[in-house]
């Protein structure tokens, strides 16, 4: 059994200390062999913020695989933008921005799509590409293979076509080809689940979250996580759970099963 909490987007400078107290405990509750951060992890890229990210990091005390978002760059303060745009990010976090984690039924790799000469979209290389499928290539046998990016691959609503990932098209088909069951990203603020390939299901999925515990919802969806559940033949669960206010506590609202 391998069990991952997906957070995204939480925003910190802009948090609900309830919904990061819920967070904290559910966490707790269900002790996932990873905790994935998928991006936008602080509001404004500053020391302050990142401090907050930081204690929230150790407060949990589990493995965390976390990668940048676009609001993890400077956006005011251009010379840090131009100079040294992840200097605070690596000072909280670490010097490492496509980090990978791996245990004997789990493979999950890092992927950073920010860029700095852009305020919000984000874009990959083709020597990210590259790395990933060939690191998704080595994985060994009945490890899940999960790729983690902040800007989302696949749209649910047209609206949200704007927002996907450059470059998204050859990286899909690659690391499809290379294996990937599951590819994890934020960004929107929207949680769905979706094939990578609509025409073949059994070829990898989308598992995007919404924002964890920041106050940016997105219309009338609450704060809300993914957990995601794998063993034995049967696929992968992946279970949305969203905060009740009245409970002050997250609880599980739907649950998708992904083939494998």
């Amino acid at each position: 059994m391998t069990r991952i909490l997906h957070l995204s987007d939480t925003h910190f400078g802009t948090e609900r200390k309830p919904v990061v107290e819920a967070a904290l405990d559910l966490a707790r509750a269900l002790a996932p062999e990873l905790v994935v951060l998928s991006g936008d992890i602080t509001q404004r890229a500053r020391r302050g913020q990142f401090a907050a990210a930081r204690k929230f990091i150790e407060r949990l005390s589990l493995p965390v695989l976390a990668v940048p978002g676009n609001h993890d760059i400077p956006l005011f303060n251009v010379f840090a933008r131009a100079l040294n745009p992840y200097g605070n990010y690596k000072r909280a976090l670490g010097a490492v921005l496509e980090p990978v984690f791996e245990n004997d039924g789990l493979l999950a790799i890092g992927v950073n799509t920010t860029t700095p000469r852009r305020r919000k979209d984000g874009e990959i290389s083709a020597g990210q590409i590259a790395r990933v499928a060939q690191r998704l290539r080595q994985a060994r046998p009945g490890q899940l293979r999960v790729v983690v990016a902040h800007h989302p691959v696949r749209a649910k609503v047209e609206s949200d076509l704007s927002n996907l990932l450059i470059g998204r098209e050859p990286a899909l088909a690659a690391w499809t080809q290379a294996g990937v069951d599951l590819v994890l990203g934020g960004h929107i603020h929207l949680p769905y689940v979706l094939p990578l390939d609509p025409s073949a299901p059994a070829g990898g999925w989308i598992v995007q979250a919404g924002t964890a515990c920041s106050r940016r919802v997105r219309g009338n969806i609450p704060n809300s996580v993914n957990v995601i559940t794998c063993g034995g033949e049967g696929g992968c669960h992946v279970e949305r759970w969203d905060y009740a206010a009245g409970a002050h506590a997250f609880a599980p609202v739907d649950k998708t099963l992904v083939a494998r």
